[in-house]
């Protein structure tokens, strides 16, 4: 793709990284197939290879509109054009950029500033969230469908730190899901403990940046990255194994940490270490350590839904279902399993939608099987999908638990 980058964009740190993806791309179109946003909508401009070109009208000083922030605000960030593009476009980091242009240039109307201002200053934030969504559960018959919460059933109480002689590995409690689905990672710690895994709990960590960071606001998502890096980097010298992460947003947000801070002479260094420590928890119950878990499926039939993150952005599709089936549980085909069900983040707030008739498609596949419940292993999945599910929806850890 040829360029024409303008001041005040050529030559700086974005401009130039801009203009490397840009280049990357051929053109090809493949993107569109496997593009949640353009199989519902059928405009080329809610289409990565579309909203490339309005990013690429943006970056050469060309008019930005209401409509350009609109096509851009409809993107999922699933990343399955990533998954699909034969030239390795970079389409996430290009779409940030994009965004950051845009929204420095069109003024949102004063609604959508409050709630997205509302979103980076409650969510990230679990002393803040908790009493909100004690409040959301106890309404729930009166709040708009997009506001609601499921309860979900599950074991409650702190992750506590459980060092072990010679493999210990750092947990990230998570904002969201230390409030909404805390069972989760007590699930996690329980099964690590029983194959000789020592866990460890640092509870300055915050946020992953994630929330801020999808919503433009990088100072901030910068700020909260930084304060979990020197959280982590006393555990990093002394020798931890790993950083789990259990919710795959999370966990690919933080694996990206080296690539944003890779400008930054003071963080880079450590960025990059946190980065390369970054496992999901399939990553460490190999074959042998399966075999400690004692645990029998029995024949249970389930439906996993791979989330966007753990497939497109983790890569580690089929890892999960394999753990599953050699424990005995029995897989139900799920069609169009490379598609987001909708969930993305904060997206199914902010294109209510859109993101509900991608979860209506997705439980459609996913309940098509007959399935006894549905597992996931996202928080934000989770809980969307729980919502209008006909069977429970669990977080996959806490079959092994």
């Amino acid at each position: 793709m040829q360029t024409a980058i303008v001041a005040p964009y050529k030559n700086t740190p974005e401009g130039t990284e801009a203009d490397e993806i840009l280049r990357a791309c051929v053109h090809c179109g493949l993107c569109t197939a496997t593009c949640p946003s353009y199989q519902l909508l059928g405009d080329e401009r809610d289409s990565p290879r579309g909203r490339i070109y309005l990013i690429k009208q943006a970056l050469e000083g060309q008019p930005i509109s209401r409509m350009t922030q609109r096509h851009l605000d409809r993107c999922l960030t699933c990343t399955s054009c990533e998954t699909t593009c034969p030239s390795g476009v970079r389409y996430r980091h290009l779409l940030h950029i994009g965004r950051r242009i845009v929204d420095g240039k069109v003024s949102r109307p004063l609604h959508q500033r409050l709630q997205r201002l509302v979103l980076r200053k409650v969510l990230p934030y679990p002393k803040r969230f908790s009493p909100l969504l004690r409040l959301a559960r106890g309404i729930t018959t009166i709040l708009p469908d997009r506001f609601k919460v499921p309860s979900l059933k599950g074991q409650n109480g702190p992750v506590m730190t459980t060092r072990a002689n010679r493999r210990n590995v750092l947990i990230l409690s998570g904002c969201v899901q230390s409030v909404a689905t805390p069972g989760t990672n007590v699930a996690l710690a329980r099964i690590f403990q029983r194959i000789g895994i020592g866990v460890i709990h640092e509870p300055r960590v915050g946020c992953c940046g994630a929330v801020s960071y999808h919503l433009t606001a990088s100072i901030e998502a910068a700020a909260l990255m930084r304060h979990n890096i020197d959280a982590w980097w006393p555990h990093v010298e002394s020798g931890i194994e790993a950083i789990v992460v259990s919710a795959t947003g999370c966990g690919a947000m933080v694996k990206d940490y080296g690539y944003l801070f890779r400008n930054d002479p003071k963080y880079a260094e450590k960025a990059a270490r946190i980065s390369s420590l970054v496992r999901d928890p399939v990553e460490l119950l190999a074959q042998d350590e399966q075999e400690k878990l004692s645990v029998v499926g029995n024949g249970r039939r389930i439906a996993f839904h791979a989330p966007c993150t753990l497939q497109h952005r983790l890569r580690l599709t089929g890892r999960v279902e394999s753990i599953l089936t050699r424990l005995g549980f029995v897989l139900t085909p799920v069609a169009d399993a490379h598609l987001c069900c909708g969930s993305a983040g904060t997206y199914s707030l902010l294109q209510p939608e859109l993101s509900q008739r991608l979860r209506t498609r997705k439980l459609s596949h996913l309940q098509q099987g007959k399935p006894e419940l549905i597992a996931t292993a996202n928080v934000g999945c989770q809980l969307y999908l729980a919502h209008r599910a006909e069977v429970p929806v669990i977080h996959w850890l806490e079959l092994l638990e």
